[in-house]
């Protein structure tokens, strides 16, 4: 009976270490680290993988934000051009102002009667001078003559602004005068020559409203339809360019006009 409790505590301590020397298997060990055994061609492919990875997106940004750079200067260029443009055409546009204006006091298609050619010199004074009698004597040849001369000296002088203002004090002061037609007509054309294209259209267009037998309606239609080009009004200025045509065959603005139509 002793010698069989032995027995049985024999095999009752022999049990865990037959239980721990149970082997344990591959597929058991690869388990405790996934469904796959990590290898050391896994471990170093995800560090080269990770280490091509990095370089590779850094230059596509950098490449992206290279093209994007190059498309902002490109479109800053052509800005840039279209403004230069704009500013050279402003240019040539004053420049054919004042060359125009130039030719008409030199004796050109639209030149002023006598009277603007003998006009006095001493611009400024004169016209102070002549303000001041025209507001004593109003309906004085003399005076409108010597108001109308200081007015004319003062394009000669090419002090546009002040010009433009003498003249709207004249036809204020003598809307009836023998000069006030021409006066009419030169507003338009120092009001031209500041770049004021509203402002010369509607002096130009009053001189045939308001003069219509003088002798500078013809210039000043011409004018008006050169005015309304500008503006972009074109088959206003192409009508008015046939009006003159029609109505003043015998005029140089004629030509001018058929010139214009021409091209």
């Amino acid at each position: 009976m002793r010698e069989y409790r032995r027995l049985l505590s024999l095999i009752a301590l022999s049990l865990p270490l037959t239980a721990l020397a149970v082997p344990v298997s591959e597929s058991d060990s690869g388990a405790a680290y996934g469904s796959y055994p990590v290898t050391n061609t896994d471990v170093g492919g995800a560090y080269a993988g990770g280490g091509a990875t990095a370089p590779s997106s850094a230059q596509g940004m950098l490449f992206m934000q290279l093209q994007q750079m190059q498309q902002e200067i490109a479109q800053l260029r052509g800005l840039l051009e279209e403004q230069q443009n704009q500013i050279q055409r402003m240019q040539q546009e004053g420049l054919e102002r004042y060359q125009d204006l130039d030719r008409r006091l030199s004796g050109g298609a639209a030149a002023a009667p006598s009277s603007d050619q003998n006009s006095s010199s001493g611009a400024q004074g004169t016209a102070t001078s002549a303000t001041q009698s025209a507001s004593a004597a109003a309906g004085d040849p003399e005076k409108e003559k010597l108001f109308y001369d200081a007015a004319f000296d003062l394009i000669k002088a090419k002090d546009f602004d002040k010009a433009s203002q003498a003249f709207a004090a004249f036809l204020r002061r003598y809307p009836n005068s023998q000069y006030a037609g021409n006066a009419q007509y030169w507003l338009g054309e120092v009001t031209l020559a500041n770049g004021d294209l509203q402002g010369a259209a509607q002096a130009f267009a009053k001189v045939s409203e308001t003069y219509p037998q003088h002798g500078k309606v013809p210039d000043a239609l011409y004018k008006l339809a050169d005015v309304e080009m500008r503006l972009g009004n074109r088959e206003k200025a192409q009508g008015i360019f046939r009006q003159v045509i029609a109505q003043y065959p015998n005029s140089s603005a004629a030509q001018l006009s058929q010139r214009q139509l021409n091209r």
